[in-house]
C-alpha cells in the first residue's frame, strides 16, 4: 500500500482510494473497515463518519465499475460490434474474471448480495437493457423492464457463483446468455449466432484484460480525484 499518501488532506477520498484497491485486489470479504483504518492510521470511527457501512463504501466502487463498463461498451460498439454482442461480451468477461480471480469474485458476489449495491446494479442495468433490447420489446412499460432485470440480475449472480468444477465455463456462459436473451424475446437463431461468436473468442484472455484495465481505471480515477481535491484546497489559500 506504499502508493497511498497518508498526508493528503481529503480523508474521504483517501478511504475510497484504498478501499477500492483492497476490494478488487484482496477481495471484499478479506477487507474490513478496521483494516482500511489501520492502513491509513485512522480509527474505524473515522471511516464510519464518511461511510455508514462497508456496503456503502462498496457502492462507490460499484458506481466506478458502471462508468468503466459504459466506456468499454461504447468502445466495443465503436469497433463495429452490435450493442447485443457487446452486452453478451460484458457478462462473459465477468464470468471469466470470477472463474480465474478469487478476489474479483468476492467483489462481484458482494455487489450482487448487498441490497445497497444490488439496487444500484438493477437500476443501471435496466437502463442499459432498454438500449440493447429496446428494438425487440418496443411495447414494454418501465415496470416490465424493471421486473425482467430483477430476474436477469439473479441469472448473473448465479453465473458468477458457479465454479468450473461444478459446470464448465462455456456451459455457464451459453446457459446464462441464452436465458437472458430469451427473456427479452430474442429470436432463437439470433441467440445462437451471438453465443457462437462469444464462445469462439478467447473470453478468458478478454476477462484478464478487462480486469487489468478496470484496476488501472479505478487507480487513475481515484488519483485524479485526490489531485483535484488538493488543488482546490491550495487555491483557497
Amino acid at each position: 500500500m506504499s502508493h497511498i499518501n497518508k498526508k493528503r488532506p481529503n480523508t474521504r477520498l483517501q478511504i475510497i482510494q484504498l478501499a477500492a484497491k483492497m476490494f478488487i485486489e484482496e477481495g471484499y470479504d478479506a477487507t474490513s473497515l478496521s483494516k482500511i483504518a489501520k492502513t491509513l492510521d485512522l480509527s474505524t470511527g473515522n471511516i464510519t463518519f464518511y461511510f455508514k457501512s462497508k456496503d456503502h463504501l462498496l457502492a462507490v466502487l460499484v458506481n466506478e465499475l458502471f462508468d468503466f463498463q459504459n466506456l468499454m461498451f461504447e468502445h466495443a460498439t465503436d469497433e463495429g460490434k452490435t450493442s447485443l454482442l457487446a452486452y453478451c461480451l460484458e457478462l462473459t468477461a465477468i464470468a471469466a474474471i470470477c472463474e480465474e480471480d478469487e478476489a474479483a469474485r468476492s467483489f462481484y458476489t458482494a455487489a450482487y448480495s448487498s441490497p445497497v449495491t444490488l439496487d444500484l446494479i438493477r437500476g443501471n442495468d435496466t437502463e442499459k437493457t432498454k438500449t440493447v433490447f429496446g428494438e425487440f420489446r418496443p411495447e414494454w412499460t418501465d415496470e416490465e423492464w424493471i421486473a425482467t432485470e430483477n430476474i436477469v440480475s439473479g441469472i448473473e449472480y448465479a453465473t458468477i457463483m458457479t465454479r468450473e468444477e461444478d459446470t464448465p465455463l462455456p456451459v455457464q456462459i451459453e446457459t446464462a446468455l441464452d436465458a437472458i436473451m430469451l427473456l427479452y424475446r430474442i429470436p432463437a437463431d439470433l441467440r445462437k449466432t451471438k453465443i457462437a461468436k462469444v464462445l469462439a473468442m478467447d473470453y478468458r484472455a478478454l476477462g484478464r484484460r478487462i480486469l487489468s484495465e478496470f484496476k488501472e481505471y479505478i487507480h487513475k480515477v481515484n488519483e485524479e480525484n485526490l489531485k483535484k481535491s488538493v488543488n482546490r484546497k491550495q487555491k483557497k489559500y
